[in-house]
């Protein structure tokens, strides 16, 4: 296989079994059953999307949210929520249902202001251990897609708790944030190569849609 298609959430999968990740998403013997988290987590963000795209007003459950979406709302600039951008092997800007995207990733809202831009990423779960691996990947597409931006401002907004994890990335570091990925997407291309797919047991496999696995919980 030459060319992998990855996103972030997919290569996440990987590291986190290799098994898994071969069992649901390259043979689909199983399929991964939305959690009520995950249910939430997807109701959260459909609210919040459609107050800043369209003003649509929130529900009661969610009008905590409003003041900290107002906020961001007073950022200057173009506004794309729920942006959709993918690459190509080349690293190329692509339409996101392009035959020869190489990874791909939408933004929960991304607002261009010039040189300028700011990627937020909603949040519903813990913010005991944030990754910015997506923040990092999203600027990189950011910087595809607009040349004119030279800097991006990024941050994880975790609607539950008030709380906003920073960071930020320059058009000039993009090489060096690209070997960020190296190592996983050699691990998962050696996987296709050699068919060799691990399984990495931990508590999480007590929710394993991989029946067959060892580890799995009935067995």
């Amino acid at each position: 296989m030459d060319t992998i298609k990855w996103s972030y959430s997919s290569l996440k999968d990987y590291i986190n079994c290799p098994k898994q990740y071969n069992e649901v998403k390259v043979l689909k013997n199983y399929t991964k059953r939305p959690t009520p988290q995950m249910l939430y987590g997807t109701e959260v963000h459909n609210a919040l999307e459609n107050y800043v795209k369209h003003g649509t007003p929130l529900l009661k459950n969610y009008e905590r949210f409003k003041e900290i979406l107002d906020a961001l709302l007073e950022i200057e600039g173009e506004r794309y929520p729920e942006h959709r951008m993918a690459l190509t092997g080349e690293k190329a800007p692509c339409t996101f249902g392009a035959k020869d995207y190489w990874v791909r990733g939408i933004a929960d809202l991304l607002i261009v202001d010039g040189k300028q831009a700011y990627i937020i990423d909603y949040k519903t779960g813990s913010n005991r251990y944030p990754d910015l691996t997506q923040l990092k990947l999203m600027a990189l597409m950011t910087f595809s897609h607009f040349p004119e931006v030279d800097e991006v401002k990024a941050g994880l907004l975790f609607v539950m708790h008030n709380s906003f994890i920073k960071d930020e990335y320059h058009r000039d570091k993009q090489e060096e944030m690209w070997k960020g990925f190296e190592t996983d997407l050699k691990r998962l291309k050696n996987s296709f190569d050699e068919g060799t797919w691990q399984a990495n047991p931990t508590p999480l496999c007590g929710w394993c849609p991989v029946s067959k696995c060892e580890f799995h919980k009935e067995r």
